[in-house]
């Protein structure tokens, strides 16, 4: 829900959305149907380029493509586009930061990446190419698709692509699943360290 109101943020400060929802927008605009409804869509599309990448989807998988579009668009239902360059602003970074504490809390949670996210690590694994660049070259992909599609592309877009990784390091120590001490009588039988995110 954090993921989808963040990026409601985003397009209601009007300088710049994140790479994939620059596409979202886009083709929005060309479709007539909400941001919501077209990231989710793209999202159970994506999700079936996983079978032939071999990947597993989660319940955070299927959450990220059902939850994430509707809490969009209620969002951008009840907020308002922002006017004036300070509050447009504002709006801008505390959609960057709620985003940052949305992937903390999803990534510590462990119950499997988005369909995007395993979209670029199965095509790591099978391509052999690095992450970073897989990564790169989707991302770069789908900026300029939706940019041509009419999404929006500004400085906002500049400011979330390098402030998104720090952000997200930062709120996932936060959000850390903290490592049961040894004697402790909290988890009393089981294998507890499988279900505990290591720091």
């Amino acid at each position: 829900m954090l993921y989808g109101a963040s990026s409601a943020l985003l397009v209601r400060s009007g300088l710049g959305l994140e790479p994939w929802n620059v596409l979202h927008q886009g083709l929005a605009e060309r479709t007539g149907l909400s941001m919501g409804v077209v990231l989710t869509v793209v999202g159970a599309l994506v999700l079936l380029l996983w079978i032939p990448l071999r990947q597993r989807p989660g319940l955070g998988t299927v959450s990220n493509v059902l939850v994430i579009g509707a809490a969009m668009d209620a969002t951008l239902a009840v907020v308002p586009d922002a006017h004036g360059w300070t509050l447009r602003i504002a709006v801008l970074v505390a959609g960057i930061v709620l985003n940052g504490a949305a992937t903390g809390l999803y990534i510590a949670a462990r119950f499997g990446p988005g369909p995007r996210d395993g979209l670029m690590t199965g095509l790591n694994r099978r391509t052999g190419l690095s992450v970073r660049l897989v990564r790169t070259a989707v991302e770069i992909t789908v900026v300029v698709t939706g940019f041509a599609l009419g999404g929006t592309v500004g400085v906002g877009t500049l400011l979330y692509a390098v402030s998104i990784g720090p952000l997200a390091q930062v709120f996932l120590r936060v959000f850390a699943v903290p490592a049961a001490s040894d004697g402790s009588t909290v988890v009393a039988a089981g294998q507890p360290r499988r279900a505990i995110l290591r720091r």
